[in-house]
C-alpha cells in the first residue's frame, strides 16, 4: 500500500511507501531534504532538491550526483562504489512534465554509520530529475543495504527484514513525483 505524500510543504507530491519514518520528526534535516526511513530495516528514501549541474551533460549528471554521495560517505577509494547500470527514463513514464530529463541509476557503496569502522554494502538507486529553468536536480535516492556488518551500530536492523521496500516502491515513487508549486524553487 501506498499513500500521496505532500513534500517540501506542499509544493510537490510524491508516492511514498505507507510504512515510513519522517526523519524530520526525530532530528533536524536539511531544508533541501526529506528523509524516510523504513520501520524495520536499514532502507531509506531521500528526496533532495540540488544546484542544477549545468557544466554536466544529463547523460553524465546522475553519475555525477552518485560519485558526490560516495564523497560524502566517505565510499571513494577505489573499489568503494561502483555503477552498475545507468538509463533514461522515458518522459511519458515521469510526471514530473517540467522535467527536461529523467534518469535512473543502480549502484553499490561501501559506507560506514556514524563514522563507525564497521562497513556496510549498500544498493543504491538513483533517480535524478532535472529542472534546468528552476537551476535544480531532484534527485530521489533509495539507499537499501546488502550486506551489514556484524560490528555495525545497524546490525540490529538486518535480522529484521520485515516488509522491506521494493526497487518498484522506489520507482513509483521517483515517477510519480509531482510539481504543485514553482516558487519552492525561488
Amino acid at each position: 500500500m501506498t499513500t500521496l505524500r505532500p513534500l517540501f510543504g506542499g509544493a510537490l507530491s510524491a508516492v511514498i511507501p505507507y510504512n515510513v519514518t519522517d526523519i524530520s520528526e526525530l532530528r533536524e534535516i536539511p531544508d533541501n531534504q526529506e528523509v524516510f526511513a523504513h520501520p524495520h530495516t536499514d532502507q531509506s528514501l531521500i528526496v533532495e532538491l540540488l544546484e542544477y549541474q549545468g557544466q554536466v551533460a544529463d547523460q553524465d549528471a546522475a553519475r555525477y550526483h552518485f560519485e558526490d554521495i560516495a564523497g560524502s560517505n566517505k565510499a571513494q577509494e577505489p573499489g568503494a562504489f561502483d555503477v552498475s547500470n545507468v538509463a533514461a527514463l522515458p518522459k511519458a513514464e515521469v510526471s514530473l512534465s517540467e522535467c527536461s530529463s529523467a534518469w535512473m541509476l543502480k549502484g553499490t557503496q561501501c559506507v560506514s554509520k556514524f563514522n563507525e569502522e564497521a562497513r556496510n554494502t549498500v544498493s543504491i538507486h538513483l533517480g535524478l530529475l532535472r529542472l534546468p529553468q528552476f537551476s535544480t536536480d531532484i534527485l530521489i535516492t533509495f539507499n537499501d543495504p546488502q550486506s551489514i556488518s556484524p560490528d555495525s551500530s545497524s546490525a540490529s536492523a538486518a535480522l529484521t527484514h520485515r516488509e522491506p521496500w521494493t526497487v518498484d516502491d522506489f520507482r513509483r515513487t521517483l515517477l510519480s513525483l509531482t510539481l504543485h508549486d514553482p516558487g519552492l524553487f525561488g
